[in-house]
């Protein structure tokens, strides 16, 4: 990668990070991070504490500063959500001083609501501004609404880091649309920038391809599913959808790879159907997740809610065929008959019918993986995106002094009380 001609010093602040991996955030922060370092930004990552991980390391070129959990105990469950979350800010906030205690920094780069309290902290106490990508959204994770009081105070959270930040970035169209509309922020002040995928990671080696196979699939076609197993994902359609598939494809098998608080009901509902034997909870498959991939004859991404729809590149980098949800950030990486299929959200039927049209013309859905695979590489490389993210770091620096003022009047005038309206806040407008 060459080496950038006007670095930027950043301290990324994140609650996921390696080896601390619970969902796609992780893997996005360290890849970001990893990538600003090899073109020579300095990268100073603040994050999360885990068992048997150094407090501090260098690893990837990138300063690696974990914050210890302090010894009260909150539980890192929903309903001491709130409470855990305030306590981490203490511990991350400590953590992040002492990073700056050793290291200058241009900017700060925040990771989701998690780390608000922190990074609005660092950005007072250090001078220095404040960019922040939202990666989902409360609201949007509940289909337009806020059900209860822990939802409420998240999206005030989330309001409040969109509007402390200079600049805000999101991975999609969509998601720049619904930071507008949720979170009452200008769209000149929302830049787009994708996720990305190292595409080689995702080469699965044959012999892989073939164990993986061997596991899971049956004297039929084999298609898969990977994610966090919670209703957003839409996982109980595709499961609905499975029967039909079953009496197309005779011999079908389904490997879901992944957990989450969702996967009992999910056999339960299994269960129901009698599809036991044709359905195989694989759990987290770490390192085999390419391989995964790689063995099935299509991917299955039946979100509800997408923000972008990471899977489905790592999937299509595996040289999987693909059919996604047309929602969110999805419909957006896939274009119908030439990098995949899509079919309507919460739609078994039309799952099914999407699904099978891969599987009965299996020359056209590995053509549709080979543009797809070729599509990853061109447009989603990690190089590519750490660019595009240093340049507003550069956008954000140079905006300094307006900014400050703007935050020094804002302190001056008092917080603002945020207002929660009610309803389905992604609800078209009236006519």
């Amino acid at each position: 990668m060459p080496q950038t001609t006007n670095p930027v010093r950043v301290m990324l602040l994140s609650w996921e990070y390696p080896p601390v991996m619970v969902g796609g955030l992780g893997r996005h922060v360290h890849a970001l991070a990893t990538s600003l370092a090899a073109a020579g930004h300095q990268v100073t990552v603040v994050t999360r504490h885990a068992e048997g991980a150094p407090l501090e390391e260098l690893r990837d070129g990138v300063r690696i500063v974990r914050a210890p959990e302090d010894p009260p105990a909150f539980p890192l469950a929903t309903p001491a959500l709130l409470a855990w979350t305030m306590a981490f800010n203490h511990s991350l906030t400590r953590a992040a001083l002492h990073a700056s205690a050793t290291d200058a920094f241009d900017v700060i780069h925040a990771h989701d609501w998690l780390v608000t309290h922190t990074a609005v902290t660092m950005r007072d106490h250090l001078g220095i501004p404040l960019v922040a990508t939202i990666h989902a959204t409360e609201a949007g994770r509940h289909q337009g609404w806020l059900p209860d009081e822990l939802n409420r105070c998240i999206h005030t959270v989330e309001w409040w880091l969109a509007h402390e930040a200079g600049r805000v970035i999101a991975c999609s169209e969509y998601m720049r649309w619904e930071i507008g509309r949720l979170l009452e922020l200008p769209a000149t002040q929302v830049e787009v920038i994708p996720n990305g995928v190292d595409a080689p990671v995702w080469r699965a080696a044959p012999s892989a391809v073939a164990r993986i196979r061997a596991r899971f699939a049956g004297d039929g076609p084999l298609i898969g599913f990977a994610g966090r197993l919670v209703y957003e994902k839409g996982v109980q359609h595709l499961v609905h959808a499975v029967p039909e598939l079953r009496d197309r494809h005779p011999g079908l098998r389904l490997v879901i790879a992944g957990d989450g608080p969702h996967r009992a009901e999910l056999q339960a509902e299994i269960d129901r159907l009698r599809l036991h034997p044709v359905v195989s909870f694989a759990g987290f498959v770490g390192a085999d997740l390419p391989a995964t991939f790689a063995a099935t004859d299509a991917v299955v991404v039946p979100s509800i809610y997408e923000p972008f729809g990471m899977v489905a590149l790592e999937a299509a980098a595996a040289g999987a065929p693909l059919a996604v949800s047309s929602t969110g950030g999805l419909a957006e990486i896939v274009k119908p008959g030439v990098t995949g299929v899509t079919f309507p959200a919460k739609d078994p039927a039309a799952l099914a019918s999407a699904v099978s049209g891969l599987l009965a013309d299996e020359v056209s859905a590995r053509a549709m993986a080979r543009r797809a695979r070729a599509m990853v590489s061109r447009r989603y490389g990690w190089a590519s995106i750490a660019a595009q993210t240093a340049e507003v770091y550069r956008q954000a620096v140079a905006a300094t002094p307006e900014s400050r003022a703007a935050a020094r009047a804002k302190l001056a005038s008092g917080r603002p009380t945020i207002a929660v309206p009610e309803g389905n806040l992604l609800a078209p407008d009236p006519a």
